[in-house]
């Protein structure tokens, strides 16, 4: 193992490290909540940075796996809830409202924990894999490939909203029952669900990683520098970037299903385009070609956004403020955090260098004899 390499597991591994502190330090249930939404953010961003910064996939329909995953998890604890907020034959409230007499066929298999954890993973993987091996095989890229995965979530927010008597339509499903496991029971506000959501992440950080740093990751970073020559090299570019693209939708599915037990309620808008555009601004400003940049990014974005949006001097310019950070480091950072960190750390020992070189010089000078006052 290189000692680059080394580096960076061991940076990564202090930044989860310290992400799973956090609950000794924090005492405030509120606080957890709000830092635990944060980090399914940061899973966000490390799918796109998958997709986006290793393969040059900009997806712009990110948010259509997100909510598809978070809709899994939310149709499991709908059918796990108290008799009040289902029909007489378990039937959700909604449904009920809606004249549905029979549970839908679709509703039926989230009867089980297995089948809707593995739904919410699976699901939006093969969602992700469909809609690749159409544009990939097709030989669609670039803006093309961006503007049709921002259709394809346009279409399945309208699906999702005009079945309200599937889905709960515009007001999505809601009241839902606690999320447990091995007989823990998880909390939106308490520290067993910040862990829940902190040990994902580093789960996905460091598979992410393992990806990049294997072969399929090399070869994906040279479709993204020369799709042609990797072609002629005899590598199936499409089946790579299909590849790619579904292995960032389950990572996607997994963040929503965790939004929804922090959120406890699953809606339309998690699959909307404001979402959606907000995940490319955090992972353009963290470092699209750097995992645990774009997750810090998604991470630093947000917590900005929420103490502004919170702070009354803020109240009506926080959009505008954000607007124009944004815009300064696209400009002065077009590589994002990561890279100008990159660019510090090189500077750096070359600085050391040239430093000590110049202090060796001195000192050597002043050693030399002064002869002129003997001639």
């Amino acid at each position: 193992m290189s000692g680059k390499v080394s580096r960076q597991i061991l940076l990564y591994g202090v930044v989860c490290l310290a992400i799973l502190i956090v609950p000794v330090l924090v005492d405030d249930a509120f606080l957890l909540n709000k830092y635990a939404r944060y980090l399914i953010f940061g899973m966000l961003a490390i799918a796109l940075s998958l997709s986006w910064g290793y393969a040059g996939i900009l997806n712009l329909g990110q948010a259509t796996t997100f909510g598809i995953g978070s809709y899994c998890m939310a149709m499991f604890l709908k059918l796990k809830t108290v008799p009040i907020h289902t029909g007489s034959d378990g039937l959700p409230d909604f449904m009920v409202w809606n004249n549905v007499t029979e549970l839908p066929w679709i509703w039926v298999p989230f009867h089980s924990m297995p089948v809707a954890l593995l739904a919410g993973i699976l699901v939006p993987a093969l969602f992700a894999a469909l809609l690749g091996w159409f544009m990939f095989g097709g030989r669609i890229a670039g803006v093309y490939a961006a503007i049709i995965t921002l259709a394809a979530m346009v279409v399945v927010n309208l699906i999702i909203i005009d079945q309200q008597s599937y889905t709960g339509g515009f007001n999505g499903i809601t009241d839902l029952a606690r999320f447990e496991i091995f007989g823990l029971t998880f909390d939106a506000y308490s520290a067993s669900t910040y862990y829940l959501v902190a040990i994902c992440l580093t789960v996905t950080l460091f598979l992410a990683l393992a990806v990049s740093r294997s072969k399929t990751g090399l070869i994906l970073q040279a479709v993204r520098d020369q799709e042609e020559r990797v072609r002629f090299f005899g590598y199936d570019v499409a089946l790579y970037k299909t590849f790619v693209f579904a292995l960032s939708a389950a990572i996607a599915g997994l963040a929503g299903m965790l939004y929804t037990i922090i959120m406890e309620f699953a809606s339309p808008t998690f699959l909307g385009v404001p979402l959606s555009l907000s995940i490319v601004i955090w992972v353009a400003v963290g470092g699209r070609q750097s995992l645990l940049g774009a997750m810090l990014g998604a991470v630093l974005v947000t917590g900005v956004q929420g103490a502004l949006s919170e702070t009354e001097a803020f109240l009506e310019t926080w959009t505008l403020v954000m607007g124009g950070l944004f815009v300064l480091i696209v400009l002065f950072m077009p590589k994002g955090l990561a890279g100008a960190f990159e660019v510090l750390v090189r500077r750096f020992p070359n600085a050391a260098r040239e430093g000590g070189a110049r202090h060796a010089a001195e000192q050597s000078s002043k050693s030399q004899p002064h002869l002129g006052g003997a001639l």
